[in-house]
């Protein structure tokens, strides 16, 4: 099955453990299209660049799914739908990179960086 990248943005007003929630909420739907649910993250409450739906903040959300494109497009359809949900984004990848994402890792840890000056 394809493998896909999934991040999501839910409203600020939510607390951690209801937009923790969601990422289950969603692996669900996606376990019920023949899919699953290899990891997930939860990043935080983060700023935005810019409102989006008169919030500065959000709560951000990382999925790494095994899913074929109807379980896909379901999940992405209910995405659009819930109230909570603001925004979404869905890249499908070869294969999924090891260990935490780059959001997750610390600064010490990202050592490819060049130096400033």
């Amino acid at each position: 099955m394809p493998l896909y990248e999934h991040v999501f943005i839910s409203r600020q007003d939510l607390s951690g453990a209801q937009a923790e929630g969601l990422i289950e909420h969603f692996g669900t739907i996606l376990a019920d299209n023949g899919g699953k649910l290899v990891d997930s993250e939860y990043w935080g409450i983060k700023t935005m660049a810019y409102k989006i739906n008169k919030n500065r903040k959000g709560h951000y959300a990382y999925m790494r799914t095994d899913a074929p494109a109807t379980a896909v497009q379901e999940m992405e359809r209910l995405m659009r739908l819930h109230d909570d949900v603001m925004r979404t984004l869905t890249i499908k990848v070869d294969e999924h990179a090891e260990g935490p994402s780059i959001q997750m890792q610390k600064r010490e840890d990202r050592g490819d960086r060049r130096e400033r000056r």
